[in-house]
């Protein structure tokens, strides 16, 4: 993420996707969480966590039901507003990863699902390491499309070539989270690999809701999403969709 200007206009595109965000966006399996606790070496349960770059709420709303005191920090308004609705019990901070508006030494765990890479390290791994506790952890996760599997590769390139301006594929969380361990963080990472059945409506919700094309307009996305209905139909006639992902999950802790 090199323009600041690009980063800007995607982020805050997600605003006027919010609804399909909620709807379409996979969740999380019970094993995500399992593992945060096992390369943390802490259980949720009673922990103080901000969950930033919540979003609708997706993930918080998991880690409340595993008994997180759990605070969402989102920037985006029109998210905002569609967290309020989906969970209107969770507590909810407007801000961001790079200038977290917490105290220091204030939290457990601070955790960016399907978010670090919306934030510039550089600021938001020093404000994690001002805002945790000692002993504390950061979590990052990706659901990724898992590649391995044909009509997923097929599917990005369909992307790459209607969008190659837009659409740069999954690269990585490298370059992402290379920036913990040079900050004195334990630094652990796994990759959990899981699948959710759907319908192809589903799929394109989902689809609607990503960044390459929500910064696009509605009548530049419907043609795209038109012959993304047909291909994946030609793909699964009965309109059930087996969606594989490959989970990827870095826990860094915080020295005691």
């Amino acid at each position: 993420m090199t323009d600041h200007r690009d980063y800007r206009e995607a982020a805050a595109s997600f605003g006027a996707v919010a609804a399909e965000y909620d709807r379409g966006r996979p969740g999380y399996p019970g094993e995500l969480f399992d593992e945060v606790e096992r390369l943390w070496g802490r259980g949720l349960k009673g922990a103080r966590v901000l969950d930033v770059g919540a979003g609708t709420g997706i993930a918080t709303r998991l880690l409340a039901a595993r008994g997180a005191e759990v605070v969402a920090v989102e920037p985006s308004g029109g998210m905002a507003a569609q967290f309020a609705a989906s969970s209107p019990t969770l507590p909810l901070v407007r801000g961001t990863g790079d200038d977290l508006p917490f105290h220091d030494g204030s939290a457990d765990l601070i955790t960016y699902a399907q978010a670090f890479h919306w934030t510039y390290p550089e600021r938001s791994v020093p404000e994690a390491v001002r805002v945790l506790r000692p002993g504390g952890a950061l979590a990052a996760w990706w659901n990724v499309h898992d590649e391995t599997v044909p009509w997923v590769r097929a599917r990005d390139e369909r992307m790459a070539a209607a969008l190659p301006d837009r659409y740069r594929g999954y690269g990585g969380i490298g370059g992402h989270t290379g920036h913990f361990a040079p900050a004195g963080l334990r630094v652990e990472r796994v990759v959990l690999r899981w699948v959710r059945q759907v319908t192809v409506e589903h799929v394109l919700t989902d689809l609607t809701s990503r960044s390459y094309l929500a910064s696009l307009g509605p009548g530049e996305r419907a043609p795209i999403l038109a012959a993304e209905r047909e291909a994946m139909l030609a793909e699964f006639p009965d309109g059930v969709v087996v969606e594989p992902f490959a989970l990827d999950l870095t826990v860094a802790v915080k020295p005691g």
